[in-house]
Order: structure tokens, then C-alpha cells, then sequence
């Protein structure tokens, strides 16, 4: 028999929080990851705020998008990779013996460094695809998700008079927020971001950090990026990674402006990196 992960959802008139407790949308308990023989992640605790942006910032091969992937299970689709710990989500942990990591990704979506529309679809059967996957087939509901999608990536505008062209016949910024509306489609509580903009140019970055800025009212983001500036820009919070660990994490200003620890001060002011 299969296992889901269930969120009950939140009364708020009926929960009190005390002022700025923000409950954790992911906690992270001792995650490490290796790649065959290579160990390439060490042991990580976190705890991630929902409805909030968080940040992970670092040089390259430090670890980020490994950590990013293990997220919801996308780390183990590589062979000869393996994780230790726990990812717990709505008080789950997402690889608990016989919890289905499909769902795990239906609830955790990812969207990727470059955009990856469907070549073959049209922008519509791109953002549907996963409802179509998961068994949703009546048109009405597919029209609603479609548009509901579209307008939450900020793209409806731009593209409700040709829903039936190419999702490939965008623009590099229109076709990562087609990527960002097809994940949105199946109603995740959280959403992954590998380095969203860096294929992107200005102007397409800024409505991306714009649209993230949008979705954390509904969802948490999480961000993997590379420019600090970025980081400083669209995050609440901030994680600074270092050779496969986790030097230090916190609120995104504190961070940046008064880093804890000497390796963050030193990345942030440019010494290394």
C-alpha cells in the first residue's frame, strides 16, 4: 500500500502563533549525499520558513544544487548516488520506506536552470502536462489550472492569444515562466528554483525576481543562485554552503550585513569564491 503525505490545512482563527514564530515548510535533519564513492554533501540541519524565501548562496561545486535536488528526491534518479538523514515535510520525512517520491515531487516542484519547455507542446499542454499525468482529463478544469497558472507566473497576458503555438517559440524569460506556471499547475507547497535567471537577460530576470517575490504569498520558494545581489534581493533568508556543508543560515539582511561566521564574511566581500 502506497503512503501520501498529508498538510492538514491551517485555521488560522483557530491557531495562535506567538509574534514572528514562522512554523518550518522543510526541516533538514543530518542530510548528507554522495555520488558513488564521493561524499558531496555533510551532514545539513535546517529549517526552512514557509511561505518565505530562502536562499542558498556559495562558489561553485559547493554543494547547492546537490542539496537543492535532495529536496524532493531528485538526487537519488542519479546512479550511484544515495542520501543519509531526513527531509521532513508537513511532518513526514520524504523518504520514508513506501512514500511514493512522484507525489513527493508533485508537492516539492522544481524548476531548473535553463527552461525546459516540452518542444513538442504548445504552451497550453505544457502547463497542463502534470494534471494530464495525474489523471485529470475533464477540459474545464484543465482551462481553469491553465489560465490560474499562467496568470500566477505573470505570463497570461503575454501569451492568452496563442495557447496553441510552441512553448519553445518564447522568449528565454517568457519560456522559464512557462516552466514556473507548469509547476505551479499541480498546486505545490513548495517550489525549488536552480539558479531560475541565469540564462536570462535584465529585464527577464527582474520579472522573475518579481514573480518570486509574488509567490511566496501562496508558496515557500527555495533559490539556488549564484549572484549574491540576487540573493540580498529576493530571499527572507539566506544559506551560505561551502565545501559540501553549511557554514551558516539566517535572515537574509543579518547575513549579509553582520555574517556570524569568517568564511561568509569572506565569500560575501569577495576574498574567495
Amino acid at each position: 500500500m502506497q503512503t501520501t503525505i498529508k498538510c492538514e490545512p491551517q485555521n488560522r482563527q483557530n491557531h495562535v502563533e506567538l509574534e514572528n514564530q514562522v512554523p518550518p515548510a522543510l526541516t533538514v535533519r543530518g542530510l548528507s549525499a554522495w555520488f558513488g564513492a564521493r561524499r558531496v554533501l555533510h551532514p545539513i540541519e535546517l529549517e526552512m520558513p514557509v511561505r518565505q524565501v530562502s536562499a542558498i548562496i556559495g562558489p561553485s561545486g559547493c554543494g547547492k544544487t546537490t542539496f537543492l535536488r535532495c529536496l524532493n528526491r531528485l538526487h537519488e534518479v542519479t546512479l550511484g548516488a544515495r542520501v543519509e538523514g531526513q527531509v521532513l515535510f508537513c511532518g513526514r520525512d520524504i523518504y520514508a520506506p513506501g512514500l511514493d517520491p512522484v507525489l513527493v515531487r508533485r508537492r516539492i516542484g522544481m524548476v531548473f536552470q535553463k527552461p525546459n519547455p516540452f518542444p513538442t507542446m504548445s504552451i497550453y499542454d505544457n502547463v497542463v502536462a502534470g494534471l494530464r499525468l495525474n489523471g485529470v482529463r475533464r477540459r474545464s478544469l484543465l482551462d481553469e489550472a491553465a489560465e490560474r497558472s499562467l496568470r500566477r507566473a505573470a505570463l497570461w497576458e503575454e501569451v492568452r492569444g496563442k495557447l496553441r503555438s510552441s512553448g519553445v517559440s518564447l522568449s528565454g524569460g517568457q519560456q522559464q515562466r512557462l516552466c514556473i506556471a507548469r509547476a505551479l499547475a499541480v498546486e505545490p507547497e513548495v517550489l525549488l528554483m536552480d539558479e531560475p535567471c541565469s540564462a536570462l537577460d535584465p529585464v527577464a530576470t527582474a520579472k522573475v525576481e518579481d514573480l518570486i517575490d509574488a509567490l511566496k504569498e501562496e508558496v515557500t520558494v527555495v533559490i539556488v543562485t549564484h549572484n549574491m545581489q540576487q540573493a540580498a534581493r529576493v530571499s527572507d533568508h539566506t544559506a551560505f554552503f561551502y565545501l559540501g556543508r553549511l557554514v551558516e543560515f539566517g535572515p537574509t539582511r543579518r547575513l549579509f550585513e553582520a555574517p556570524k561566521e569568517q568564511q561568509t564574511e569572506d565569500y560575501i566581500t569577495g576574498k574567495f569564491g
